[in-house]
C-alpha cells in the first residue's frame, strides 16, 4: 500500500527532522489516525522525495525523522509551459490547472490579453489546487504557477528568464495558413512554449505581435474549443509527443 504522500516546501535533501504545519499535522493526525512509527512520503514540490517516520503526532503538531530520500529529474521529456488567458468561470480554469499538474507542465502564465473577461485571479487557491493534484498524482515536482502577466509584456519582454524557449508556438481561430500542432512536434525537443487565447480569441493585433516575436501559428484541432479545452490539448501534446 502506497504510504501517504504530503507536500513541505521547507523539506532539503539535509533534511533530518521536520515540523509538519498544523493542516497537515491535522490530516496526519486526526483524519488519517497515524500514529508515532508510521511512515509518510514527503516531497518540496522541486524533486526531492523522503521517506519519514512520525516522531511525535497530534493534530497541531507532528514531527517527522527522515529515513531515506532521493531526488528525481523532472519526469516530462520537455520544459513545458502554458501561457492561458483566465476564463470567466473560475471552476473551469482551476479544472485545467489541476490536469496540466497532473500531465507534469512545468510552467503556468495567466496571461492578461485584450479579450480577457476575468483578470481578478486568487493565486493563493489556484496555487494550493496544484498542490493538491501533484499529490493526487503522486508527483515530486510542482508547477511554477506565476502571477498574472500582460500579453505584451511575456511576449516582447525578453528580460522575462522564463519567456527564453527556444520553441514558441500561439494557437488561436483566426482563418489563416496554420501548421497542426502535433506535426511540428520532435522528439528532440527540449523546451516549448505555447501561448491559449481568451474565450474571444486573441485580437489581430496580438497574433500579428506574436508572430513578429517568435511564435509560430498552430491549429489544435478541426474543432473550436474552450479555453481551458485548448490548454489542456496543448499540454498533453507538448509533453506525450
Amino acid at each position: 500500500m502506497a504510504l501517504p504522500f504530503f507536500f513541505n516546501p521547507q523539506l532539503e535533501q539535509s533534511s533530518k527532522t521536520i515540523q509538519l504545519d498544523e493542516a497537515t499535522s491535522k490530516h496526519v493526525a486526526q483524519v488519517l489516525r497515524m500514529k508515532e512509527g508510521e511512515q509518510l512520503n514527503l516531497t518540496n514540490g522541486k524533486g526531492l522525495l523522503a521517506r519519514m517516520e512520525i516522531t511525535a503526532a497530534t493534530k497541531k503538531s507532528c514531527s517527522v525523522m527522515l529515513l531515506e530520500s532521493e531526488f528525481s529529474a523532472h519526469h516530462a521529456s520537455r520544459r513545458t509551459g502554458i501561457a492561458i488567458s483566465p476564463v470567466k468561470n473560475s471552476s473551469r480554469f482551476e479544472w485545467f490547472l489541476e490536469k496540466a499538474t497532473e500531465l507534469g507542465v512545468s510552467d503556468i502564465f495567466p496571461l492578461l490579453c485584450t479579450r480577457t473577461e476575468r483578470e481578478h485571479f486568487r493565486f493563493d487557491r489556484m496555487n494550493a489546487i496544484c498542490i493538491s493534484a501533484m499529490l493526487q498524482s503522486q508527483q515530486t515536482w510542482l508547477p511554477v504557477l506565476h502571477q498574472p502577466i500582460a500579453f505584451d509584456e511575456l511576449v516582447v519582454n525578453s528580460e522575462i528568464p522564463l519567456n527564453n524557449y527556444t520553441h514558441k508556438w500561439i494557437a488561436h481561430c483566426t482563418v489563416q495558413k496554420k501548421q497542426p500542432l502535433v506535426t511540428s512536434l520532435t522528439k528532440a525537443m527540449k523546451d516549448s512554449l505555447i501561448l491559449i487565447g481568451p474565450e474571444g480569441d486573441f485580437t489581430p493585433e496580438e497574433i500579428t505581435t506574436a508572430t513578429k516575436n517568435g511564435y509560430h501559428p498552430v491549429a489544435l484541432g478541426d474543432t473550436r474549443l474552450r479555453t481551458e479545452t485548448a490548454g489542456m490539448i496543448a499540454a498533453g501534446l507538448l509533453i506525450l509527443c
